[in-house]
């Protein structure tokens, strides 16, 4: 019974009636968006000679666009497949000072914002892209209609064939007076009588079993189409990528000089201040013959303040460039790993050394995800490995705790990954529940 329930619900259930709605909108959404495309093509590019042409391009185009978010949003509400949205067209309009112009100047600035809403619609890759889609899409959509009209249609009809025989059927007069009636027929071989319907409904609940599966893979090819015309091209996405990189990475040094003001102001400059004034005290009582006892207290509470200005010296130094560093990220790891609370082993084969922005990013990484395993893991060991090759540093740092750790949980991961990522590198988290915790960070050497 719980088989049969699951069946039903792999079959009719929510996600598979939303696949079932796409696969039957796709194809007459791809037609039309198709034909008007063409028409629209077709008509500018004869009235190119004219003024009109450029304009229907342009509006074709931007069809093209609107139909292209129409899909994203229906494979998202009803398939669940987001598709990032490509980089809007870059409009060429004018500065605000030419807006700002007298009135009699008005009426061409706002021509040229339309004549360079114009270009940017027919210049930009994006909107040349949607109308590839446009165009290309039935030709991926027909598989989506073939298999609901396969798995579906001819499942329903099929497995209803005991109940439909006696509504749709054709009526056969033979020779000798005799009537009959024919519903279903195969290579002359009648199933309309029992036991032959069961093969029909056999070949219908069949259908209707494999309907989902087939409908996922024919929507392999439709969805590869979208997302490679719809969403943004390799090269937009490394270049937003590169943006939201390079923004953190103000952001980044920002933070660390506010820190570090903070630091030197809280820390060190008030220490130094105390040194100051207990050196003025060792002056006055030198000069007003203090007695040896209480000029050596103000000596020693000096030289207290002067020790711990050079511990937090270190350790903001430390914090900006560890100086173990300076004789290799392996000594450095070496380091970490006698430091921490947990037991470590460490592995690492890195041949040729790394560049000391790479070399600093991996030491931070693993500093990090020590001290997470220490603090939240509640595991008994940790493994760290770190190999190079094939231009690229890859850092492998893996617990046997409970598992569960996120990115972007608050587990610090999300600070690693925007850290890496300024180096073009990637952070990878498996941790299901129960452990083990494998964080992998790879960097470009």
């Amino acid at each position: 019974m719980n088989r049969l329930r699951s069946l039903a619900v792999a079959t009719f259930g929510r996600r598979a009636l939303a696949a079932l709605l796409y696969g039957v909108l796709a194809l007459p959404l791809a037609l039309v968006g198709c034909f008007l495309t063409l028409a629209g093509l077709v008509a500018g590019g004869l009235l190119s000679v004219t003024a009109l042409g450029p304009w229907l391009l342009a509006g074709t185009v931007r069809g093209a666009l609107a139909l292209g978010a129409v899909q994203r949003g229906l494979a998202r509400r009803l398939l669940g497949v987001r598709i990032e949205e490509p980089v809007p067209p870059r409009g060429s309009g004018v500065s605000g000072s030419a807006a700002r112009g007298s009135g009699v100047r008005g009426s061409g600035v706002s021509g040229s914002r339309v004549l360079g809403w114009r270009r940017a619609v027919l210049g930009e890759r994006v909107g040349w892209r949607a109308v590839a889609s446009a165009v290309l899409a039935p030709f991926t959509a027909i598989f989506l209609y073939a298999a609901v009209v396969i798995g579906y249609v001819y499942g329903v009809l099929l497995t209803l064939h005991p109940v439909l025989k006696r509504l749709n059927y054709n009526t056969v007069h033979h020779p000798d007076g005799t009537v009959t009636h024919v519903s279903l027929e195969f290579f002359g071989y009648q199933v309309d009588s029992w036991p032959r319907w069961l093969i029909p409904f056999t070949l219908g609940l069949l259908l209707l079993t494999v309907a989902p599966r087939l409908l996922r893979l024919a929507l392999t090819p439709h969805r590869a189409l979208l997302t490679a015309l719809l969403g943004p091209s390799p090269a937009d996405r490394r270049i937003r990528t590169l943006e939201e990189t390079r923004a953190q990475a103000v952001d980044d040094a920002a933070a660390t000089l506010r820190r570090i003001e903070r630091d030197l102001h809280d820390g060190t400059q008030a220490r130094l201040v105390g040194l100051a004034m207990h050196l003025t005290m060792i002056r006055e009582l030198v000069n007003t013959g203090a007695t040896p006892d209480r000029l050596l207290a103000v000596v020693d509470t000096a030289q207290h303040n002067a020790t711990q200005a050079i511990t937090d010296l270190r350790h903001l130094v430390k914090g900006i460039h560890p100086p173990v560093l300076d004789e290799g990220l392996p000594a450095a790891l070496a380091t970490l790993a006698a430091d921490s609370a947990l037991p470590v082993e460490l592995t690492t084969d890195i041949a040729a050394r790394p560049s000391p922005a790479v070399e600093s990013i991996a030491y931070f990484c693993a500093a990090e995800l020590l001290a997470n395993a220490a603090k939240h893991s509640g595991a008994d060991a940790v493994a760290v490995e770190v190999t190079a090759g094939d231009g690229c540093l890859r850092l492998r740092v893996s617990d046997d705790g409970r598992g569960g750790a996120v990115i972007g949980a608050g587990s610090g991961l999300t600070g690693l990954l925007a850290r890496v990522r300024t180096v073009d590198g990637t952070l990878t988290c498996e941790s299901p529940p129960g452990g083990p915790t494998v964080v992998t960070v790879e960097v470009p050497m």
